[in-house]
């Protein structure tokens, strides 16, 4: 576990001892539907709701797995849901007979594991929301901040700040639904037995723990709940992660000093460089960036923990112990991270207003093309027409508006006031309001 990067509550998630609160209350849960069926005493039910407890320190002493411990004496269980069930039964009287009965490890750890994910998501979801709030309130705050805008790197036509924090808010946007319906598959449960066939369970038991704990019984399983479920949730978490390395991205390329567009921001008493004084370096963007080549390769491995032979192997297990709670620590760190930054981003509209104009008014060129087009010039011609002067402007220095100004045959067709508005920033801009009306912003 990460816990370098681990926010309180995340974390708490993910500490052991909320895992086996979890696997106790699907045990407890699976007694009470057994005595509400008839099948045990509704007493031992009982019991073992008020009594049953845990201890961690036993648990680990009883699976050989203490710290420090290398259980020399072979005593160890070397199972981690019997050394629970151990631990268990140890603060309970005859009632503990009745304690997973007729169930298989995995009924209660992968239904405990649904459990365990939807707390994680209900996290995440409401770090999107934050991501969004912050998004939304510079995006107001820019609405009509023109920049140029980039294509392969290179100037296209202006655009506004706004604009592309609108493409931010939209795609977080499908990140939440996305994750919404992620924890729909994710939040199932399974009380089927050793091979899913309900040999030695009642079927009607998972139908009543799985309603207590606001999950959907599967419909059909085998020793576990199939990984498909789990692939899509961390599948989930890794295009969220995907969708922060591109804005992160963004970031960095605008801070780059021949741009210098946006900064992240740069705290008192912050050093960028142990040998370079002055250096102001994107860290938390790169950060961000990193973090998701990492949750992207959980993916991969989540995908496949997805072919287990037969009704189960255990090669998913060792897997998921690292990656299933790493992704929701590193995708919570990377939102509430990526949130500040958003939130406390400096913008240069002065150095945006002079990256405008450093190709000498090319970037107006298609607006001039399709001006001579209307004015019944044949496209291909205006192409190549607008191309020869965009050409010698970018080769010469020279000021485009002015040679296309000298030009005849732009001359017989656009009038100066329809070049000044081919070559005004706002026109380029005028529908970003439509932007904004569907987005809600």
């Amino acid at each position: 576990m990460i816990d370098r990067y681990s926010y309180p509550q995340m974390k708490a998630i993910w500490d052991p001892k909320n895992k086996y609160r979890k696997w106790l209350e699907v045990e407890i849960q699976v007694c009470e539907a057994l005595a509400e069926l008839g099948q045990i005493p509704a007493e031992a039910a009982e019991q073992i709701r008020t009594k049953a407890r845990f201890d961690v320190h036993r648990i680990q002493e009883l699976e050989g797995e203490s710290p420090g411990s290398e259980d020399k004496a072979g005593t160890g269980v070397r199972h981690d849901l019997i050394a629970f069930l151990k631990s268990v039964m140890e603060s309970l009287g005859e009632e503990r007979k009745y304690l997973h009965l007729g169930v298989t490890s995995y009924d209660i750890e992968d239904t405990a594991l649904a459990l365990l994910l939807r707390e994680s998501a209900q996290l995440i979801a409401a770090d999107l929301r934050h991501l969004q709030e912050a998004i939304r309130e510079r995006a107001r705050e820019h609405k009509w901040t023109v920049m140029i805008g980039r294509t392969h790197g290179v100037h296209g036509e202006p655009i506004t700040l706004g604009a592309k924090l609108a493409t931010w808010l939209a795609e977080v946007e499908r990140d939440e639904k996305r994750l919404a319906q992620a924890v729909e598959s994710i939040s199932c449960g399974k009380i089927s037995g050793a091979v899913g066939v309900y040999a030695n369970i009642d079927p009607r038991v998972e139908e009543i723990v799985c309603r207590k704990l606001a999950l959907t019984p599967s419909p059909a399983s085998t020793q576990v709940l199939q990984r498909d479920r789990h692939a899509h949730y961390v599948t989930t978490l890794a295009i969220i992660a995907a969708s922060l390395e591109r804005f992160a991205t963004e970031v960095r390329n605008l801070q780059r000093t021949d741009l210098l567009e946006l900064e992240e921001p740069f705290h008192a008493g912050q050093r960028g460089s142990s040998a370079m004084p002055h250096k102001r370096n994107p860290i938390v963007s790169e950060r961000v960036t990193g973090m998701a080549r990492l949750v992207r390769s959980y993916a991969l491995a989540a995908l496949e923990n997805v072919a287990l032979w037969h009704e189960r192997d255990i090669c998913h297990s060792s897997v998921e112990r690292i990656i299933l709670p790493d992704c929701n620590i590193l995708v919570d760190y990377m939102l509430r991270k990526f949130t500040d930054v958003v939130r406390g981003l400096t913008v240069y509209p002065e150095r945006m207003a002079q990256n405008l104009e450093r190709t000498h008014g090319l970037i107006a060129s298609e607006a001039v093309m399709l001006a001579l087009v209307q004015a019944g010039m044949d496209k291909d011609e205006a192409y190549r027409l607008v191309q020869s002067h965009a050409l010698a402007a970018w080769e010469q220095g020279s000021d485009f508006r002015t040679l296309l100004s000298q030009d005849e045959q732009v001359g017989k067709r656009l009038s100066a006031e329809i070049l000044d508005f081919c070559f005004d920033h706002k026109r380029h801009v005028r529908n970003v309001e439509l932007i904004y009306q569907r987005l809600g912003i």
